[in-house]
C-alpha cells in the first residue's frame, strides 16, 4: 500500500517555499503539455517529448487541462523523495549519487504530467523519454541503461499519486450522497476509509482477490491507523468498500 505520509490527497499542493496554492512549477505549466497533447488526439503526429515537457515549466494556462495530474505532484517534494530513497533502488549503481540519476526521476515525473490527459502507458512512450533524456543529457547524468530504471520510478510514483488525488476528489464532492452518509460526521471523517478502501485496492489488485476476501484484512488496517480517527469500523466499512469499487471500476476504463 502506498505510504500515507508521501501523499495528501486533500491538499491544494501548495509550492513548500512560498505557500502559494498549486504555484509549484509542473502545476501551473501542465495545462500547455496538454494542450499539445489533443492536437495529437485530433490527428497531428506526435512530437518529440521537449516540445510536451518543454512548455510544462513556466505556463500561465496550466489550471486548464491536467490538473489533478499536476496538483498531485510536486517537484520541490518529488525531488526530496527520490533525493531520500535513491540508494535504496537495487536497480540502480550504488557508488553513484543522486546527482547522477536527479534528471532521470526529473524527466520521469515530468512526463507523467505531460502525457496524463492521453492516458499513455509508460511502455508506450519510453522510446520520446530516451530521446528526451539523452537530448538533455549533458554528460553528468547516467546513460539511459542505467536512468530508465529512475524514469520508470519517478513516472509509477507520479501516476499513483494522480490516481490517489482524483479518487479523494471524487468522494469529497460525492460523500454526501451516499445513503450510509451521517450528517453529524464530516468529510475528513470519511476519508480514511476511503482512502483504506482505494489504496487496499491498489495494494491487493494483483492477488484478484475479490472483496469479501480482502476486507478481514482491511479491517486490521483501517483500525491499525485510524482506530481513534471517530469512525468505527461500523461506520467506516460501507466508505471502505465504496473505495474500493471505485478504484476497481477505475482500472477497467
Amino acid at each position: 500500500m502506498a505510504e500515507l505520509e508521501d501523499f495528501e490527497p486533500a491538499s491544494a499542493n501548495p509550492d513548500p517555499i512560498t505557500g502559494e496554492p498549486g504555484a509549484h512549477p509542473v502545476g501551473t505549466g501542465v495545462g500547455a503539455a496538454a494542450v499539445g497533447a489533443a492536437a495529437t488526439a485530433i490527428g497531428a503526429t506526435a512530437g518529440p517529448i521537449g516540445a510536451v515537457v518543454g512548455a510544462v515549466v513556466g505556463s500561465v494556462i496550466g489550471g486548464l487541462v491536467g490538473k489533478s495530474a499536476a496538483e498531485a505532484t510536486n517537484p520541490t517534494i518529488e525531488e526530496a523523495y527520490w533525493r531520500e530513497r535513491h540508494q535504496n533502488r537495487t536497480e540502480l549503481h550504488p557508488e553513484r549519487s543522486y546527482e547522477a540519476y536527479q534528471l532521470a526521476y526529473q524527466l520521469g515525473y515530468e512526463s507523467y504530467v505531460a502525457y496524463a490527459e492521453q492516458r499513455t502507458t509508460y511502455q508506450e512512450v519510453e522510446p520520446e523519454l530516451e530521446r528526451e533524456y539523452e537530448r538533455r543529457n549533458d554528460g553528468s547524468s547516467v546513460e539511459w541503461n542505467d536512468a530508465k530504471y529512475a524514469v520508470r520510478d519517478a513516472w509509477e510514483r507520479a501516476r499513483r499519486n494522480d490516481f490517489f488525488y482524483r479518487a479523494d476528489l471524487y468522494w469529497r464532492e460525492n460523500y454526501r450522497s451516499q445513503p450510509y452518509s451521517d450528517s453529524s460526521f464530516s468529510y475528513e471523517d470519511y476519508q480514511p476509509a476511503y482512502r483504506t478502501g482505494y489504496e487496499g485496492y491498489v495494494e491487493y489488485a494483483e492477488t484478484e482477490e475479490p472483496y469479501d476476501e480482502i476486507e478481514p484484512e482491511l479491517r486490521r488496517n483501517y483500525e491499525e491507523n485510524y482506530g481513534t480517527s471517530g469512525l468505527a469500523w461500523g461506520d467506516a466499512k460501507h466508505a471502505v468498500r465504496d473505495g474500493w469499487n471505485w478504484a476497481e471500476q477505475e482500472f477497467q476504463v
